[in-house]
């Protein structure tokens, strides 16, 4: 093969999320002349719109707050909640994840990350063994004005100081006396930030942000609007790639491999319906086109889990996008219940939001519930934060798409949602009595410390369950929708992609949703999509910055 080069370095990484930008910072750390790519025209992610949450078990600051944990409950729980559905969610995998996390968490502390701890996040399944409470980190508020001209460029959704710790209590800040200390902690921490002129963003910005910085630190170069077009491969081994930058192909050798980071495929409607059956109301940015995927299937790799994503209750918006708002403390708060469109109860409302996308779809299968409905009381809207109603005018357009429905009782709601009046006054009278009893008989709601992490403690004698019974009533229409999908390539212990018969593609990695997920079917916490995203770009660059003749023909380490 005589291709001409145009560049030539050691490590090409492919995405501006968690993966790639933990793979970049890991590699130059390790003496690899590297490059990041990005597609769009802003960097960031996913993770940067997201909640910044990282599942990170046995971490050192879980360590200094005296929190008890250890690999090996982590594993057990690990096992309990994913099992073994293929590859990868093996074994060697698993504790690959596990054994990284100290080591992620200490090299990016290094750096200056500032991590703090959700140290009243419960795992999503406590009460299994090897559950926790405490296991979640996130970084803490950042100072964008630290990325000199790159913040323009920095995809943003909460351009506030806000915490996910914050979150829980602030959903509930005018309802509770902990919500609203914690608001007006929140207002000072915000007002304190830009009186020193700074300007500080959490969740995922204060991440995706604080590992920028370290990039710009360390001098990597960040290509923007320059996505992947192919790889260049010699004798079974990726040894180059072909970029489109300023709307010129050039060549790139990779001297030690490519790390594909580009995401998953939330906004590849083709996609979404061949594998998912619906073409998706995802809460993911645009630029999640399945490209990293197609490229390294083309190269060889195995994908798995394409049927799946990281699913979530969402609801339409009124930005005039396709992106959905993602629904979390709405579901689980009291005063309020999910039914289908024929106005039955079906699931926990409070449950995990991999379980509440399932549940959808598997009641969809034999009654209608896509979408469903979000019922509540007056006293609903009146105690807590909604991401999709609180903007001002979204209500009024809400209603004008037909997407929310008000009345002053239930028989006038069940008409205005098309649904059977009698079917859902059974079900708002049978629920009624659950929550006056505190004990949710059909479906268990509150049971857990997950259950109760969004609720309201002044509500008795459950904290998830409220009588809906004062007008007026509203019902929004709620969606499967996604964090992203968690299908993609299989890959190995070291972030290598798979190729058939279970043999790495020598020079090829990948990592986030790129990837079919160590995590399975389910989400055993807080952050279970970023922090192995991180772990495993941090994995895949230390790899590749391994001597070179350590590798054997299998593409191993001797």
């Amino acid at each position: 093969m005589n291709t001409q080069w145009d560049y030539e370095i050691d490590y090409l990484v492919v995405g501006t999320g968690a993966a790639g930008l933990s793979a970049a910072i890991t590699a130059k750390e390790n003496g690899l002349d590297t490059i990041l790519i990005e597609s769009t025209d802003k960097w960031g992610g996913t993770t940067a719109i997201s909640g910044g949450g990282l599942w990170m078990p046995d971490n050192p600051l879980m360590q200094r707050h005296g929190i008890s944990d250890s690999i090996e409950e982590a594993y057990q729980y690990m096992e309990q909640t994913i099992g073994n559905v293929g590859p990868w969610t093996s074994e060697a995998r698993k504790k690959a994840f596990l054994h990284g996390v100290n080591n992620y968490y200490e090299l990016l502390e290094g750096k200056g990350v500032r991590w703090s701890i959700s140290k009243d996040y419960p795992d999503y399944y406590p009460d299994l063994p090897g559950g926790r409470i405490g296991r979640s980190l996130e970084v803490r508020p950042f100072n964008v004005r630290k990325l000199g001209k790159w913040r323009k460029t920095m995809r943003v959704s909460i351009p506030a100081p806000m915490m996910t710790d914050d979150f829980w209590l602030i959903s509930r800040a005018w309802s509770t006396p902990s919500g609203f200390i914690r608001g007006v902690r929140f207002v000072f921490r915000a007002l304190g930030g830009l009186l020193t002129g700074q300007l500080k963003y959490g969740m995922g910005g204060a991440f995706a942000g604080s590992l920028m910085h370290i990039i710009l630190k360390q001098e990597t170069p960040l290509w923007l609007n320059s996505p992947l077009k192919d790889l260049i491969i010699e004798n079974d081994r990726v040894i180059g790639a072909v970029v489109e930058k300023s709307g010129k192909t050039i060549n790139i050798k990779t001297n030690r491999g490519v790390m594909l980071g580009a995401g998953g495929f939330a906004r590849n409607k083709a996609w979404r319906k061949k594998y998912h059956g619906i073409e998706g109301w995802s809460a993911a940015p645009e630029g999640q086109n399945g490209e990293g995927i197609a490229i390294g299937e083309k190269a060889g790799g195995v994908l798995a889990m394409m049927d799946d994503a990281w699913w979530g209750a969402t609801a339409a918006t009124t930005d005039g996008s396709e992106q959905h708002g993602f629904i979390l403390n709405e579901r689980s708060d009291p005063w309020s219940i999910v039914v289908d469109q024929k106005g039955s109860r079906y699931l926990n409302e409070s449950e995990s939001y991999v379980d509440f996308g399932h549940h959808m779809f598997e009641r969809d299968k034999t009654i209608p519930a896509i979408p469903s409905w979000l019922v509540t009381d007056v006293r609903h809207k009146r105690s807590f934060l909604s991401s999709v109603t609180m903007i001002p005018g979204a209500v009024k357009k809400l209603k004008e798409k037909g997407e929310l429905v008000e009345a002053e009782t239930i028989e006038k709601l069940a008409d205005k949602m098309k649904v059977d009046e009698n079917t859902l006054l059974s079900t708002v009278e049978r629920f009624n009595e659950f929550a006056e009893k505190g004990v949710d008989d059909d479906f268990q709601r509150g049971r857990t410390a997950y259950d109760r992490y969004y609720s309201s403690p002044l509500v008795k004698p459950n904290p998830n369950l409220g009588t809906i019974e004062k007008a007026p009533f509203r019902a929004l229409k709620i969606y499967p929708g996604d964090l992203g999908t968690k299908g993609g390539l299989v890959t190995d212990e070291h972030a290598r992609v798979l190729g058939k018969k279970g043999k790495p593609i020598i020079g090829l990695y990948a990592s986030g949703n790129n990837t079919a997920s160590v995590m399975g079917h389910t989400y055993p916490g807080a952050g279970s999509t970023i922090a192995p995203a991180g772990i495993f770009g941090y994995l895949g660059a230390l790899h590749a910055s391994q001597p070179e003749q350590k590798h054997n023909e299998t593409g191993g380490l001797e």
